[in-house]
């Protein structure tokens, strides 16, 4: 068990994903996603294993996402991922992107 003070350490935000290329360097399939958080957050980039569930990167463009903004950046096959885009776990690894219903403002915080 966690304390709710962990919890809230957390800091998940809403962004609407701008970019979703293949990313053939990573060692799982994965796309490099450019999300925007809104003017004062700005864009950040992450990597995504969501190719089983999403096989169109093209698809994912203009969706809204979950996605941990505090957690250090992390080095993949030479990319830096700045953010943790948070999905579903599947039994056959397929990730299911969590996303706020209805539509809300980029940037905003999840609580």
């Amino acid at each position: 068990m966690i304390e709710f003070d962990d919890f809230a350490r957390i800091e998940m935000r809403v962004g609407r994903i701008t970019e979703a290329l293949p990313f053939p360097e990573a060692r799982n399939p994965s796309y490099r996603l450019r999300i925007r958080f809104g003017p004062e957050l700005g864009e950040r980039v992450s990597s995504a294993q969501l190719t089983v569930t999403y096989p169109d990167p093209s698809t994912l463009v203009g969706r809204l996402v979950v996605a941990v903004m505090n957690f250090p950046p992390r080095r993949i096959a030479g990319f830096s991922s700045e953010v943790l885009v948070l999905g579903a776990l599947g039994d056959a690894s397929e990730v299911h992107l969590l996303s706020p219903d209805p539509e809300c403002a980029e940037g905003l915080r999840i609580g």
